[in-house]
């Protein structure tokens, strides 16, 4: 039997109606919510994804700023511009794509974002509160997970789930989430040893470890609920996640498709992130 499609670009259009009339009833109270990204270099893939979140701006009624820099700029540049971005009340979110160019210190220009204005949940303020289960901002990509699951109608509660991949990005903010939703949660990584073993145990299990079609069908129980997070590019220069679709979809009960599936999540809870800060202006 063939795996149902958890669609990405289905679910996310759906929230981003609910954030298009979230947004006009701040609009009608005097708030533009506002999400300011800082581009540093000429990294296509960067450039692609900064031009689809300001795309989702517009659509969905936010306000967009966005500032881009030459790879050789001096960071201080880019420190200085953060901070008149923190003083401005009328901006709400602030984004700094990454990868940086090397003179930078990314944690540094990331714990520089104030942490009310953190959307993308990096700064270790707002990474303590979700490890205390109190978050402000929840990174985008695992809340697009949980989204994807909660409209998935997968059940959560006491599931086994395993996530492959310990990024403080991806792999360790799902974990906390997952813990959040009371399922037992196992996380491995390069260093685990017979990761197929953990593999088939998981109910859901949510790929995320950056290499391409890593997870077989054979690793996956039958039944299982898969989230690929991954994004890679074939020889041919195809798109394709962690996981074996091919295969996978053969096991699975539930799959998320590359692309098409976790991707379109990732920027709609940006805009979220964006526009419940912009709700906060109100309190």
């Amino acid at each position: 039997m063939t795996a149902r499609i958890l669609d990405g670009n289905a679910i996310s259009a759906l929230l981003r109606e609910e954030l298009a009339v979230r947004a006009a009833a701040l609009k009608a109270r005097g708030i533009t919510p506002c999400l300011a990204v800082i581009l540093v270099g000429e990294d296509p893939a960067s450039a692609v994804y900064v031009r689809n979140k300001v795309a989702g701006c517009e659509k969905t009624g936010l306000r967009s700023i966005k500032d881009v820099y030459p790879a050789a700029v001096d960071p201080a540049v880019v420190l200085a511009r953060i901070a008149e971005l923190n003083a401005d009340p009328t901006v709400h979110g602030i984004l700094v794509q990454l990868p940086l160019p090397k003179q930078f210190d990314a944690d540094v220009v990331l714990e520089a974002i104030a942490p009310e204005k953190d959307v993308d949940g990096f700064h270790a303020e707002n990474v303590g509160a979700l490890m205390q289960g109190n978050p402000r901002f929840i990174p985008c990509t695992p809340y697009g997970v949980i989204k994807m699951l909660e409209r998935g109608k997968v059940v959560l509660k006491g599931a086994e789930a395993v996530i492959v991949g310990r990024s403080n990005i991806v792999g360790k903010p799902m974990a906390m989430l997952l813990l959040a939703k009371s399922c037992t949660v196992t996380v491995c990584h390069s260093q685990s040893k017979d990761l197929a073993f953990h593999t088939r145990r998981a109910d859901i299990l949510v790929a995320a470890v950056g290499r391409a079609r890593m997870i077989t069908g054979d690793m996956i129980k039958p039944g299982a609920t898969v989230i690929d997070v991954g994004i890679n590019r074939t020889p041919e220069g195809k798109l394709c996640g962690d996981v074996d679709f091919e295969s996978a979809k053969e096991v699975a009960g539930l799959i998320t498709p590359v692309p098409g599936g976790v991707g379109p999540m990732t920027i709609t809870m940006l805009l979220t992130n964006t526009l419940e800060s912009a709700e906060r202006t109100l309190k």
